[in-house]
């Protein structure tokens, strides 16, 4: 069944007024308007967003009361995973770029500590959502004047900075949308570099799962915090290396209880690692990533490897969940938190990218390689060269160079050489930046004394005093 057809079957009732436009395929019916409560007309518009996924657009007017409103779904299901994106908001290009929120999700303004409260979707800008916000803060500032001088004056200065930010003075900024179902999304570009933009793949926590109603299993077991056998034991706990140990967990498919299994296995002339993997007997959803152990390093780290050849290709490589990637051959940019940690080959992770962005662009349905409803001849033909490119490095058809770097220095290269220099890798050390010691929470955190403020924690009030 079509996307298409699957609208029509949910809203298509005996006695509904249902008619279909041709040409610009909008669906229209008789709905129940819940202002006057007389019928209204409601108009549906399947439309593919590039680089995201389907989306339903829903416009309701009522000729009787002249109500209006309108939203945007989701076409597709709920993902195994929620997101959350982070933009620095630098100029007017990021100011308009395409934003689409879901009932659930969250938008923060960070630099002003302010969130836009759940229960509206919207398809607009970054603009848009600004304006939202701006204009419902404003329109009660008479009446808490009135009411509650105090937070009348504690919003002064925000409605200040957000009108700045509308007449283009209030650069740079951040902004950030998050949600559990990981159907909404802020549009990226083709410039974006650095930590400018970020996305970030989560897995949702029982509660949440709870709160969206996909629960399966009303006797799932909240498993947040669990360890491999009990909490008693973990202190005492040895990982053996290559043993697996089970920890019970959430499927992110369907909400039963399943098992992750973890092992530790550690890498020649590099660190030890943690592989997880998650299998459910229910729905048989799979999959793994890679974790490092170890002390968190002084500096980042950047390997650069020239591949020339089908030996390069079958290299280990380990890409940890902060590293970004990047190929000026093969116009490739990976930033930190896509595709999670990976220990493959370089042949592998080319593929798992290039699935990734192609199951983005063009849909993994998608017979016509159309693109989505707005993508240019010319940004077609631009992606098909793209692939192009990249099948021909995946087969080891050209040469090129790629370029791990990874602020936590938690990603490897297989060296062939071995004890010795490998001519083909090269490496360096760097200093984080401020940003990236901020993304990663290095700058909050306290390794040393921290003992004492422990003990001083546990006594007593009168004792911390004298």
């Amino acid at each position: 069944m079509s996307a298409e057809d699957n609208v029509e079957s949910q809203f298509q009732k005996p006695g509904d007024l249902v008619e279909q436009d041709d040409d610009t395929g909008v669906m229209q019916l008789e709905s129940l308007c819940m202002n006057c409560h007389e019928n209204g007309l409601t108009k549906l518009l399947l439309l593919r967003v590039p680089f995201f996924r389907d989306i339903i657009l829903e416009s309701f007017e009522c000729e009787h009361c002249h109500f209006k409103n309108n939203s945007v779904k989701s076409a597709g299901q709920i993902q195994e995973q929620g997101s959350k994106y982070t933009l620095d908001v630098e100029n007017e290009d990021d100011l308009q770029r395409q934003v689409i929120r879901s009932d659930v999700s969250t938008f923060k303004v960070e630099s002003l500590g302010i969130e836009m409260p759940k229960g509206e979707s919207q398809l607009t800008t970054v603009e848009g959502v600004i304006q939202r916000i701006h204009e419902s803060l404003s329109s009660e500032q008479p009446l808490r004047k009135e009411q509650a001088p105090e937070l009348y004056d504690a919003l002064e200065p925000i409605i200040e900075k957000l009108q700045k930010i509308l007449d283009r003075e209030g650069y740079p900024f951040t902004i950030s949308l998050d949600d559990p179902t990981g159907n909404s999304w802020i549009a990226p570009t083709a410039s974006d570099s650095g930590n400018k933009y970020r996305r970030r793949d989560y897995p949702r926590t029982h509660e949440q799962n709870e709160e969206l109603g996909i629960t399966a299993d009303p006797d799932a077991v909240k498993t947040e915090g669990k360890t491999l056998e009990s909490a008693d034991d973990l202190d005492d706990l040895d990982i053996v290396d290559g043993q697996v140990y089970s920890l019970p967990s959430e499927c992110p498919g369907c909400n039963k209880a399943c098992f992750v299994n973890m092992k530790k296995v550690n890498i020649p002339y590099f660190k030890e690692v943690y592989i997880w993997a998650t299998s459910c007997d229910h729905c048989g959803y799979r999959t793994s990533e890679v974790k490092t152990g170890g002390e968190v390093p002084n500096k980042g780290k950047r390997i650069t490897l020239k591949v020339e050849d089908e030996v390069d290709l079958a290299r280990d490589i380990l890409k940890s969940d902060t590293c970004a990637l990047h190929s000026d051959e093969l116009e490739v940019t990976v930033q930190p938190g896509t595709l999670g940690g990976r220990f493959t080959t370089v042949e592998g992770l080319l593929t798992e990218v290039r699935d990734q962005l192609h199951g983005q662009i063009f849909d993994i349905d998608d017979t016509t390689g159309s693109g989505g409803d707005s993508m240019a001849v010319s940004d077609k033909e631009k992606w098909d060269r793209f692939f192009s490119r990249l099948d021909s490095a995946i087969k080891g058809e050209m040469k090129f160079v790629i370029t791990l770097e990874d602020p936590m220095a938690n990603s490897y290269v297989q060296d062939m050489c071995a004890p010795a220099v490998d001519p083909k890798i090269t490496t360096e050390e760097y200093e984080r930046t401020e940003e990236e010691e901020e993304e990663l929470g290095l700058k909050d955190m306290k390794v040393e004394g921290y003992e004492a403020d422990e003990q001083t924690k546990d006594q007593p009030v009168e004792e911390q005093k004298s």
